[in-house]
């Protein structure tokens, strides 16, 4: 197997993509890259600075003076926005419900896809998010696509709410999901589609550990 091979998971919201790639990544030794939690970052800062998510040129200008590290840790990745860790913020539900409005800018995209492929440059990388597969490494060696039902998704927000200190409704949450969809697969620019090279995998009924094995497990293989 190729120690530096560039794995692409991709999916709907609250399908388990972060929770899986860190797992995978640790397993393998790679870097991961949260491409959801960079996102988060720039719509943290907008909510802060009162910029309205339609203002797109106001946004792209924020973005481009805007420091966004991503960095391991010994407790995971931890998010820095301008030098300052933001980890916990940018999953709160404010950011949550903004964050889709914001990233289907195409500028907003643009600029944080070229980030984005310079991590990724050196391969042994694991990167997650809704376009990664088809717009931002359409060439990585392995592609996955993860799935799950809008209520079983809901359930894991929910319970992540929960254990972060959050409060949190789950049928408010399901709406949202469904609603996130809607915005990801239809937005013009780098929707939410699973390319077709990539592996798709129902998670509904699995377990996290049952995920990560399974992709663990083609890496394996890869050849």
């Amino acid at each position: 197997m190729n120690s530096k091979l560039t794995i692409a998971i991709d999916g709907p919201a609250a399908a388990g993509k972060s929770t899986v790639s860190k797992i995978v990544a640790t397993k393998l030794g790679y870097i991961y890259i949260d491409t959801g939690a960079m996102y988060r970052a720039i719509t943290l800062k907008a909510i802060n600075e009162n910029i309205h998510y339609d203002n797109e040129d106001k946004l792209t200008a924020v973005l481009l003076e805007t420091s966004i590290e991503l960095k391991q840790s010994n407790t995971g990745q931890k998010v820095f926005l301008d030098g300052k860790d933001v980890s916990l913020e940018i999953r709160s539900e404010k950011v949550t419900h903004a964050v889709s409005q914001i990233a289907k800018h195409s500028k907003i995209r643009e600029i944080m896809v070229e980030k984005q492929k310079a991590f990724a440059k050196q391969g042994g990388v694991v990167m997650d998010g809704r376009d990664i597969g088809t717009h931002v490494l359409p060439n990585a060696e392995l592609k996955f696509f993860l799935i799950a039902s809008a209520e079983e998704r809901a359930k894991r927000r929910h319970q992540e709410n929960i254990e972060r200190g959050f409060t949190s409704d789950l049928e408010n949450i399901k709406n949202e999901i469904i609603e996130r969809d809607l915005q990801d697969t239809k937005r013009k620019v780098a929707p939410l589609i699973k390319a077709e090279d990539a592996i798709e995998v129902d998670t509904t009924s699995m377990s996290i550990d049952d995920v990560a094995s399974f992709i663990l497990d083609k890496v394996n293989n890869y050849s």
